[in-house]
């Protein structure tokens, strides 16, 4: 794969590149540079993370070094699945194994934890330069990343330092390029800002857009930490969680908020522009004759025009885009049939004594 092939493979699908003349030089100067992603082991996986998983995909086939960072102390400082480590943890290993079945498998990709680098004195040396290199009123605008505001973050101290923390792994890993959705940006943005700072080399940022609730509704302007509408695992109607039966994924996309016409915020043309394209590099539309027929649409634009214009009924689309993610969900739902004690039950509270 020559450098533009390259360059194109990186920066394809994305909604920000932290910039694009960045992605150029270090491809053009590095053989193999390095990329990470970094998730809290927070629970089950939704088809939202189809779209991260593409990207990682992406990112090794254009010859980049990736690690899947599974942040188990920063999801503790988050209070996620009750603060248990224990629980953390095994959501973590079910995410890698997750991932691992979508073709991210450890022969491609390094999976490594937080509790790998909280060992050294030399990480929290990195969190504190980069926490004095920060204004609390910086640290609190940054609170999104963890799914909460500024207001919020005065419920305990240790949440405060998440952001140094996140900003810290980038360094530690270390790594030559950050990925994440765009509610991840403002980790990303403050690493780049702290690396300038410091002299430090500063990480190219890329980032891919979020799924909408397939309620449809609310804000959704991640860099400025509006997210209420993002397709989330806390609310699981709002998303579908993996591995998912084909049939439940064909009754939430039928119940999905889908207006006719309507591209912005349709959390169903957004799975056709952010999952099925990326994935299948075309939509097929197996719509009975009399309703003109079956229909394949070879790219996302040609989708978009026909939508817009009513070329495409709802439920023909719907429809579509079910069969799509069953196909894709699928080498999931087989892996965790065969391996169950991987699955989400490995992560959930235990039952009630008596």
């Amino acid at each position: 794969m020559d450098l533009e092939a390259r360059v194109e493979r990186v920066v394809r699908h994305t909604r920000e590149v932290l910039t694009p003349e960045e992605v150029r030089d270090l491809l053009a100067t590095r053989e193999r540079p390095r990329a990470y992603i970094g998730f809290e082991p927070s629970g089950s996986l939704t088809v939202a993370h189809l779209i991260t998983a593409r990207k990682i995909l992406d990112l090794v086939e254009a010859g980049l070094d990736v690690t899947v960072f599974l942040a188990d102390w920063h999801a503790w400082i988050n209070d996620k699945l009750g603060g248990e480590l224990s629980r953390i943890q095994a959501s973590g290993r079910y995410m890698a194994a997750t991932f691992a079945a979508l073709g991210a498998d450890p022969e491609r990709v390094r999976y490594r934890w937080a509790h790998e680098l909280v060992d050294r004195s030399d990480y929290w040396a990195r969190v504190v330069r980069v926490a004095k290199a920060t204004s609390v009123a910086r640290t609190k605008r940054a609170m999104s990343i963890l799914g909460r505001s500024e207001e919020e973050s005065a419920l305990d101290t240790a949440k405060l330092f998440y952001p140094a923390m996140q900003a810290a792994d980038i360094f530690e890993l270390p790594v030559d390029l950050a990925y994440g959705g765009m509610d991840q940006r403002r980790a990303h943005v403050l690493a780049r800002e702290v690396a300038h700072q410091y002299g430090w080399p500063v990480p190219v940022a890329i980032h891919t857009p979020l799924l909408s609730s397939l309620k449809g509704g609310g804000r959704m302007d991640p860099s400025e930490g509006g997210i209420e509408r993002k397709m989330s695992k806390s609310d699981p109607t709002s998303g579908i969680a993996m591995p998912s039966e084909p049939a439940l994924i064909r009754e939430r996309i039928a119940g999905a908020f889908c207006p006719a016409r309507v591209a912005d915020g349709n959390p169903v043309v957004e799975a056709v522009e952010y999952i099925v394209f990326p994935w299948d590099g075309r939509l097929e539309v197996d719509r009975p004759a009399k309703f003109g027929g079956p229909l394949t649409f070879a790219s996302a634009a040609e989708f978009r025009t026909a939508w817009e214009a009513g070329g495409l009924h709802p439920q023909d689309l719907k429809a579509a885009v079910a069969a799509a993610l069953v196909r894709r969900v699928e080498p999931v739902r087989a892996f965790f049939a065969a391996h169950p004690e991987l699955g989400p039950a490995s992560f959930q509270p235990p039952a009630p004594a008596g």
